[in-house]
């Protein structure tokens, strides 16, 4: 990626920004926390509009933040830090418990290039007001939009499928998992799932399925690319890096142009950025908890990029 963190474009992403506790030790994590992390490693300058305390847990959020140059609020005085309890199956999937503040900070689009939200904080009461605000905003910039499912905390279908919808008719780009896609629209299959992203509004609709790779639908298009092969740690935060680096790529390239001014991308640019976000997906599922990669390992010149951040017990 040839963006350095201190030009344009920027991206802003909504969300919430927690840690993931993994046997015992906690982990900075969140679906938008992640994707922000992914975007500035990859040398996206980018903000992260989130709430956490001033805790031990938030002061190791704030580190993680800044340790990858993503700007964000001061931490709240006072307020607990959110939190997902995550146990791995025998095939290193990952199932979640949350405790969430789920309170989000207006922020200005002014520069902006690309808003992002997903997961908890684009559909919770009352962070979902702050996103939905900055997703009718008149300015012309890219939106995307990852529902990253939790079934735990999303309880009512109906209601979330409205709101999935809702964002997902003012994407530009929506990436979801198959997992998803499942839970979205029960025994669809995924060709059927992206079309009716795209009959919504999406101008590129993606869903990833593990090791099976990833599908899109553009216009009347499609494409396709095939996972990474790895050996698997878990896959904490891999769908997060595939989003990242999906949009870091289209940022760097045609697709930006195309899909802001309403044209069919073309598709050997999409298949481009679906083969570089499947290899940023799989380094990231390739070692422990979510941790994206950096542009030099995408480059080739690192495989096994350690940690940034600290575990804490």
């Amino acid at each position: 990626m040839k963006h350095a963190t201190t030009g344009a474009p920027r991206a802003l992403v909504f969300g919430e920004a927690l840690v993931d506790v993994i046997d015992g030790a906690a982990f900075p994590g969140g679906s938008p926390l992640n994707v922000a992390v992914g975007l500035s490693r990859l040398g996206v300058a980018t903000t992260l509009a989130t709430r956490f305390g001033d805790d031990a847990h938030g002061a190791q959020i704030a580190d993680h933040l800044r340790a990858s140059d993503v700007s964000f609020a001061e931490p709240v005085p006072g307020a607990e830090t959110s939190r997902a309890e995550v146990t791995l199956d025998a095939t290193g999937q990952a199932q979640y418990r949350f405790v969430l503040d789920s309170e989000l900070p207006t922020t200005p689009l002014d520069g902006i290039g690309l808003v992002h939200t997903g997961s908890l904080g684009a559909v919770l009461t009352p962070g979902a007001a702050t996103v939905a605000a900055a997703f009718d905003d008149p300015g012309s910039r890219l939106r995307s939009y990852d529902p990253n499912i939790r079934p735990d905390l999303m309880k009512d279908h109906g209601a979330t499928l409205d709101q999935v919808e809702g964002l997902a008719a003012r994407s530009h780009i929506v990436k979801m998992s198959d997992e998803d896609a499942e839970w979205l629209y029960p025994g669809q299959d995924l060709d059927a799932v992206l079309a009716r992203m795209v009959a919504l509004g999406a101008s590129l609709a993606v869903v990833t399925r593990g090791a099976a790779g990833c599908i899109a639908r553009f216009a009347d298009s499609r494409a396709a690319a095939p996972a990474d092969r790895v050996a698997v740690v878990d896959t904490v935060g891999a769908g997060d890096s595939f989003m990242a680096a999906l949009l870091a790529a289209v940022l760097d390239g045609p697709l930006a142009a195309s899909l802001l001014a309403g044209d069919p991308p073309a598709p050997h640019d999409v298949e481009h950025a679906l083969q570089f976000a499947a290899r940023a997906a799989g380094i990231t599922a390739s070692r422990a908890g979510a941790n994206p990669p950096w542009t030099r390992e995408l480059a080739g010149e690192a495989h096994a990029e350690p940690a940034t951040f600290p575990a804490t017990s």
